[in-house]
């Protein structure tokens, strides 16, 4: 019964995220809002709601270990499963420019999620200034991009999702019913890894770092193997870089100022420090040659199957 649970919270969070991105791109498009926007906030949001939903339901739930060790998790899987699966497809090309910005934004969200988690419990003052500093970010990408060509990056990420459904009503279909599968997905994933983590002796920590982790970030994952396969791999970068921002400042800030957070001294002591060398690793890999190879995306590959191996040592 609990594979059933977990089964079934993936399937909801794949196909729920799915649908919410794909009719929330669509209404924006039937609104006239920029390709620009819908890139940056919707499709952002959209691939991390899987992470939202869970993050605030394992909290809500008395299950800290898989709020927290869901986010920090989810950024150590987009960074050395995810890019490094996309690189070995095709090697993702950057924009120097743009990614000199995200970049930073990118250390200085992981700065602050690892000063947030090294409090020991997240409450809602630093939960607000999580969300604060996202909201910071946006606005900043926003008046950038509109003044120069760099905008074409977050257009692509939302071309990528294809047209979608052409009628406003599918569309917000699309968009409630996304929503709902999502949230039934999510307490399904939270229900089923917490009576594992429990029936086989296992910290919710490590469930929520590698299950629960790799099973709400599916939707990075499709739509970077989508954009790598059509020639894109620059999007995947962006849908990287971006869903790690969103994840430190949105997900951890929303799910700490919706109930604080007690962080389970394990994720404080291992795990916050490996997403900080994944971090430091994808910077590095990018900025030695403004692309990430196949070799690179081989080693971000062999360093999460390390990272898995050691995980598995504290079984």
């Amino acid at each position: 019964m609990i594979f059933v649970l977990i089964l079934g919270g993936f399937a909801g969070l794949l196909v729920g995220g799915e649908l919410l991105v794909r009719g929330a791109v669509a209404l924006a498009r039937r609104l006239g809002i920029s390709p620009l926007v819908i890139g940056l906030t919707l499709v952002g949001f959209g691939t991390s709601t899987p992470e939202l939903v869970t993050s605030i339901q394992a909290a809500l739930a008395g299950a800290p270990g898989v709020a927290v060790g869901n986010v920090v998790g989810s950024n150590i899987a987009n960074v050395l499963l995810i890019l490094g699966a996309a690189a070995v497809i095709a090697p993702v090309a950057a924009h120097p420019a743009a990614f000199r910005r995200d970049g930073l934004a990118l250390v200085l969200a992981t700065g602050l999620g690892i000063a947030a988690i090294l409090t020991g419990t997240i409450g809602r003052p630093f939960g607000a200034v999580l969300v604060l500093g996202l909201v910071a970010y946006l606005i900043l990408v926003l008046l950038l991009e509109r003044k120069n060509a760099e905008g074409a990056r977050h257009e692509e990420e939302a071309e990528t999702l294809g047209e979608g459904p052409k009628s406003p009503l599918v569309a917000g279909l699309y968009f409630v019913g996304g929503l709902i599968i999502t949230v039934i997905g999510a307490r399904l994933l939270v229900t089923g890894a917490t009576d594992l983590a429990r029936g086989f002796g296992v910290s919710e920590a490590i469930i929520g770092l590698t299950l629960v982790a790799v099973g709400t970030s599916l939707p990075e994952l499709v739509t970077s193997v989508i954009a790598a396969r059509k020639g894109q791999a620059d999007v995947a970068l962006g849908n990287v870089v971006g869903s790690n921002i969103y994840n430190i400042l949105g997900i951890l800030g929303i799910t700490a100022l919706v109930h604080p957070v007690a962080v389970p001294p394990q994720i404080a002591v291992l795990d916050v420090w490996v997403m900080a060398a994944a971090t430091l690793a994808l910077v590095l890999a990018v900025v030695t040659g403004w692309r990430v190879t196949r070799a690179e995306g081989g080693l971000l590959l062999l360093a999460y199957a390390a990272y898995l191996a050691v995980l598995a040592f504290q079984l």
